[in-house]
C-alpha cells in the first residue's frame, strides 16, 4: 500500500497569487496550493496525509492586515481549515504578533497543533500536544512535531515567557523510541532546516542550533520520513536512507513523500519511498479559497492604496546591492523614523530582501508594507564603542570581494538569503574597507565628528530582532535594552508620514564601503 504525505511550509500569509507589489498572477499563495493539493490527492493511489509545517500567520500584507486591522485571526486561519490539513506545526513567525494573538490563532484551527520541544515550566509541551497518531486503512502513523529551538534569540521575552525551547535532538531521542512502540510508522515534521550539506556533510552555516535536521537523522534512528521548512529551500532528497522534503515558501511548492508499506507478520515495513516537489506553476487558483477571502482582500487593497505622503526626489530602489554599498534615501528615511520614535542618536536598519522597490512619489501603505515586511518593534540598547565596532565588523562580513568587485557574501545567500542581517547605520560616520582582513575592516568610526572610544557609552536604536541578538549578533542581547517602543514599525512609518507629509529624498553619505584607499 502507498501512503502519500503532502506538505506545505512557510506560506507566510499569502492566499491570493500576488506579492502585492505588482498585479500579476504569480505561482504562489494558498489558493493555488489548495487547487494543486486537490489534484495530487485525486492522483494518489492510497491514503493521503496533509501537513502544514508552520509560518502561516505572518509575512504578507494580507496577514498583517488581519493581525492589525481585524478583530480575529479566524479570517486567515479559515483558509487552512478549509484546506483540510491533518496536522499543523508552529513556526518561529507564529510568535511575531505576541502571545495573545498566537493563542487566539491556535484556538481557531481545527487540526491538531504539534510542538513537542516547546515546553512549559513543568517540562510538558506548552501548547498541549507534541505528537498525534493517525490511522489510515489499519496503519498507525505517529507524527511528531518540532520547532526550531532558536526562537528565544529572535522574540521579545514577554512573548515566550514560561516557555522552554529544547533541542529537537534531545526531544526526538525521548519520543521516537516510544512512538515506535505505539505506531507502525513514525514521521517527523520540523519547522527548521538543514545545517549541513546533505551530500557532503559540510556545515553550510554557523552551527547555532537554529537548524538541526542533518544532526537529527545522524543521531536519531527510527524516523521514516522528515518534513522540514524555515529555510525557504526547495529540497526533495534522501539523507541516511530517509526521504526529506522542504517546499520553498509563499506556497510556491508542495512537498510530497510516498511510503510504500507491506505487512510482514505483525510488523509494517517500508519497502519503498520517494520524495518530490510539485510547483503550483500553471495551476489555477482554487475558486473556493478565493471566495472565502474575497471581501477581506478587497478591503486590504483599499487600505494598501491609501496615500500617506509624498516624496520630493526619488526613493525608488533600482539596485538593492548598490543601496547597501552607497547610502540610499530610503535607508536614511527608515533610520530617521527609528531615531524620531526612540530619541536615540544612532540607528541601524537593513534592506530585508531584494524585492522591495523603495517608495514611489506618492507613498501608499502598499509601499510601506512591501518594503518593511516584518512586524518589528524597536528597542534602544546601551552599548560601548567597542561593542558598536564589533557589530559593524560583523555586518561587514556580509560583504565579500570577487574579481575586484564588492558583492554580498555568497555564504549568506545560500542556503538561505540573509540580506536582513547586513545593517546600515545613521548618526555615526564609518568606513568599511573590504581590502582589510575580517575584524579590521572598520577603518573610521566617528560620533559627533569625534573618534568613538572603546569605553564610550552609546544608545543605539535597532529593531527588536537585532536587539536580542538576532542574526547571531552576540554583542547584542536583551540585557542591554534600556527602553522599547512597542509600536509596529509599519505604524511608526505611517505616523511619521502624517507628521511629515512631504519628505525629501536625501542622504548624508555617513558611511562608505570601499576597496582600499
Amino acid at each position: 500500500m502507498k501512503i502519500t504525505f503532502l506538505e506545505t511550509s512557510d506560506m507566510h500569509g499569502y492566499v491570493y497569487p500576488t506579492d502585492y507589489i505588482s498585479k500579476q498572477d504569480l505561482a504562489i499563495g494558498a489558493a493555488k496550493v489548495a487547487a494543486k493539493m486537490k489534484e495530487l490527492r485525486e492522483q494518489a493511489e492510497g491514503p493521503v496525509i496533509m501537513i502544514e509545517n508552520g509560518d502561516f500567520i505572518q509575512g504578507s500584507p494580507f496577514s498583517y492586515y488581519v493581525a492589525k486591522k481585524r478583530s480575529s485571526a479566524s479570517e486567515l486561519t479559515s483558509v487552512i481549515n478549509h484546506m483540510g490539513y491533518d496536522v499543523q506545526l508552529l513556526g518561529n513567525h507564529e510568535f511575531n504578533y505576541g502571545k495573545a494573538y498566537l493563542k487566539k490563532t491556535l484556538s481557531s484551527y481545527t487540526a491538531p497543533i504539534l510542538a513537542a520541544n516547546i515546553l512549559n515550566e513543568q517540562g510538558a509541551p506548552y501548547f498541549g500536544q507534541g505528537y498525534t497518531i493517525l490511522e489510515k486503512e489499519g496503519i498507525k502513523i505517529a507524527v511528531l512535531g518540532l520547532t526550531t529551538q532558536y526562537i528565544p534569540h529572535w522574540e521579545q521575552p514577554e512573548t515566550i515567557q514560561g516557555m522552554q525551547f529544547e533541542s529537537i535532538i534531545q526531544t526526538a531521542k525521548k519520543y521516537i523510541p516510544k512512538l515506535r512502540q505505539m505506531a507502525d510508522l513514525v514521521i517527523v515534521c520540523y519547522h527548521g532546516g538543514f545545517e549541513r550539506d546533505l551530500e557532503t556533510g559540510e556545515a553550510t552555516e554557523v552551527l547555532t542550533g537554529e537548524n538541526e535536521g542533518y544532526a537529527l537523522l545522524q543521531e536519531v534512528a527510527g524516523i521514516d520520513a522528515l518534513f522540514t521548512g524555515h529555510q525557504h529551500r526547495q529540497i526533495a532528497a534522501f539523507l541516511n536512507g530517509v526521504p526529506v522534503v522542504q517546499p520553498g515558501y509563499r506556497g510556491s511548492h508542495i512537498g510530497e513523500i510516498q511510503l510504500t508499506v507491506e505487512k510482514k507478520g505483525e510488523k509494517v515495513v517500508v519497502v519503498d519511498s520517494s520524495a518530490a516537489l510539485h510547483s503550483v506553476e500553471n495551476t489555477a487558483a482554487d475558486p473556493e479559497i478565493l471566495t472565502l477571502v474575497e471581501s477581506l482582500e478587497d478591503d486590504l487593497d483599499k487600505w494598501l492604496d491609501q496615500p500617506l505622503g509624498q516624496v520630493e526626489g526619488s526613493m525608488q530602489i533600482t539596485d538593492p546591492m548598490q543601496a547597501r554599498l552607497v547610502e540610499h534615501p530610503y535607508v536614511e528615511f527608515i533610520n530617521h523614523v527609528q531615531m524620531a520614535a526612540s530619541g536615540a542618536e544612532i540607528s541601524g536598519t537593513a534592506l530585508f530582501n531584494n524585492e522591495g522597490k523603495g517608495f514611489n512619489q506618492i507613498i501608499t501603505m502598499r509601499d510601506v508594507i512591501t518594503n518593511y515586511v516584518y512586524p518589528n518593534t524597536l528597542a534602544v540598547i546601551k552599548i560601548t564603542g567597542a561593542e558598536l565596532r564589533e557589530a559593524l565588523e560583523q555586518t561587514a562580513n556580509y560583504l565579500a570581494v570577487e574579481d575586484g568587485k564588492i558583492i554580498f557574501n555568497p555564504a549568506f545567500i545560500k542556503p538561505k538569503p540573509q540580506y536582513y542581517n547586513y545593517d546600515m547605520y545613521e548618526g555615526i560616520d564609518y568606513t568599511i574597507d573590504m581590502s582589510e582582513p575580517p575584524g579590521q575592516r572598520i577603518t573610521q568610526l566617528l560620533f559627533h565628528e569625534k573618534a568613538v572610544t572603546p569605553e564610550q557609552e552609546l544608545e543605539v536604536v535597532v529593531n527588536q530582532y537585532r536587539a536580542v541578538g538576532g542574526g547571531n549578533y552576540k554583542v547584542f542581547n536583551a540585557g542591554k535594552i534600556v527602553r522599547e517602543i512597542q509600536i509596529d514599525m509599519t505604524e511608526l512609518i505611517a505616523d511619521y508620514l502624517k507628521q511629515h507629509p512631504i519628505i525629501k529624498a536625501e542622504i548624508n553619505q555617513n558611511f562608505q564601503v570601499v576597496l582600499g584607499n
